[in-house]
């Protein structure tokens, strides 16, 4: 277990607290770090980007001369794409440049980065975030006792603390987000992460029981249950081709039967 110290708002050690190692000390994967952070900036790009085409530019519909006869190129509109303000040719429409990734990887990539700023020692456990008052000034002078003039600081905190919530918001380069929408993307980009005691154990408790139990890859007790969860329903066993005895051959039999109930013609005397 990696121990941390625990401070107050005031920038006094109080305590320690231990770090699960499956979260918090785990193999960095430089490539997971990379793919994770391509796919989050991918998924933020609006993808509004539009150009008009032939059918969209103003401009009329008729023919601007006659097929033959003029000694000029022929052509059929003034919105073509060879003349000025005419319509672009396979010019960028509106798309979504997201794309899936399989959870497994973001939540390796979450692990990897916070291992990297424990190594860094990077992470800062607060005992608390008792603000008495929700003014930015007094916050500032907080972050100050608690790590100096650091420029870019992640503050990761449940909902319902309305005064640090309205405190932080207006600061530059500090970032307050909730545990479920912690990104790897974030812990990268700013330098120093901060927590509270309470969130910093939530942590280990969520990202280590959907780790694969160790480093070398076994697995848990959370994953069988996750897996026998989404495992799809065993199919119904399908019928037998051939029936029971007795009941085998039951539309010839009634075939035999209507045959026989059916009265014979008459036959010709000779």
């Amino acid at each position: 277990m990696a121990l941390v110290d625990i401070k107050n708002l005031e920038g006094r050690t109080v305590g320690q607290v231990d770090l699960a190692d499956d979260v918090f000390a785990r193999r960095v994967n430089p490539h997971l770090l990379h793919e994770v952070t391509r796919w989050y900036l991918r998924s933020q790009r609006a993808g509004t980007h539009k150009t008009k085409g032939r059918g969209e530019v103003s401009g009329s519909g008729r023919k601007l001369w006659r097929q033959k006869g003029t000694g000029r190129a022929r052509v059929g509109s003034i919105r073509s794409s060879i003349w000025r303000k005419g319509g672009t040719v396979h010019g960028p429409q509106p798309r979504s440049y997201a794309y899936a990734l399989p959870h497994k990887m973001v939540l390796g990539a979450l692990r990897s980065a916070l291992s990297a700023k424990l190594a860094e020692q990077q992470i800062t456990v607060v005992e608390g975030w008792p603000l008495e008052t929700h003014k930015t000034g007094k916050f500032r002078q907080t972050l100050t006792r608690l790590e100096g003039e650091t420029r870019t600081i992640l503050l990761v905190e449940p909902e319902g603390n309305r005064n640090l919530e309205l405190a932080s918001r207006n600061l530059e380069g500090v970032k307050l987000v909730t545990p479920r929408a912690l990104q790897a993307y974030d812990l990268l980009r700013h330098e120093r992460l901060m927590l509270s005691k309470d969130t910093a154990l939530q942590l280990g408790r969520t990202l280590g029981s959907a780790t694969g139990g160790s480093a070398t890859g076994g697995s848990t007790a959370a994953d069988s249950a996750a897996g026998a969860a989404t495992a799809p329903a065993a199919s119904k066993p399908r019928r037998a081709k051939v029936a029971k005895s007795g009941k085998a051959g039951k539309p010839r039999a009634r075939k035999a039967q209507a045959k026989a109930k059916s009265p014979k013609a008459p036959q010709a005397k000779e």
